[in-house]
């Protein structure tokens, strides 16, 4: 298949299609890492939550401080696994997304990709990497909180982040603002490409949550691992779509050649 740097603005359509034609001729290159990725993390999953186990609930007519005792004890567990397992999805969900993009990005800027090549490249970017998800996850976060709109909003202006850092080698909080300029004026269009990719990704997940179940009477640890490796088959479709989209937004910052 050929591969070529989109020379304008792309439509939504056009991203969608352009993806999943990358994605069907270069498969093992792109669902490998989040097949990886998934059964890393299904494990530290398991690993995690095995580790601090949910206290034991109080007997059918508990005391005041039997009751506040469990309840601090539930609390403190529930964030302590929540903070684990958010450093893991952080740190290996964000290195495998620049492999990804990297993947994607000599695909279309050379014809040609290598993982080692990608994941020694991502690597090296890591830090830049792991500082711009963190601050845009947090501002997402402080904007869901308030009414969910300006979430929204925060997710489409810094959706561009990581192709900035992988394409063109931001600093961490330089892509920020990278990523801002490139959607600006194109805020719809962002919106609704990421609302299609969110939908594709939650639908194949709760597919993937639903198989998994009946694992959970077998072994605990096979339900977390059967859900992620289903759901690495549809993972890779948002870091390519959005490195089209990266493409399509820098293709229209350059000016008409004149006649």
């Amino acid at each position: 298949m050929n591969v070529e740097k989109p020379s304008r603005e792309l439509s939504v359509g056009e991203i969608l299609s352009l993806t999943f034609n990358l994605y069907l001729s270069k498969f093992l290159q792109f669902f490998l890492p989040f097949l990886i990725s998934g059964i890393i993390i299904g494990i530290f999953t398991y690993a995690i939550t095995s580790s601090f186990p949910m206290p034991t609930p109080p007997s059918a007519t508990p005391s005041y401080e039997e009751l506040i005792a469990w309840f601090f004890a539930l609390i403190s567990t529930i964030i302590v696994i929540g903070i684990l397992s958010g450093l893991v999805l952080w740190i290996v969900g964000t290195t495998i997304t620049g492999v990804v993009i990297k993947n994607a990005s000599d695909q279309i800027e050379k014809g040609t990709s290598n993982l080692g090549v990608s994941f020694n490249f991502s690597i090296s970017k890591l830090p830049s990497l792991l500082v711009a998800q963190f601050v845009a996850s947090i501002l997402i976060a402080i904007g869901l909180l308030l009414f969910i709109v300006p979430g929204i909003i925060i997710a489409i202006m810094f959706s561009l982040v990581i192709p900035a850092i992988i394409v063109e080698q931001q600093g961490g909080f330089e892509s920020l603002g990278r990523s801002r300029r490139l959607v600006s004026n194109r805020w719809l269009k962002t919106f609704a490409l990421l609302l299609v990719l969110v939908i594709i990704v939650l639908i194949v997940n709760g597919v993937a949550s639903v198989l998994a179940m009946p694992f959970n009477f077998i072994h605990p640890i096979i339900n977390p691992l059967v859900t992620n490796i289903i759901s690495a088959f549809v993972a890779p479709i948002y870091p390519i779509a959005i490195t089209y989209l990266y493409y399509a937004m820098v293709a229209r910052e350059i000016p008409p050649h004149p006649f």
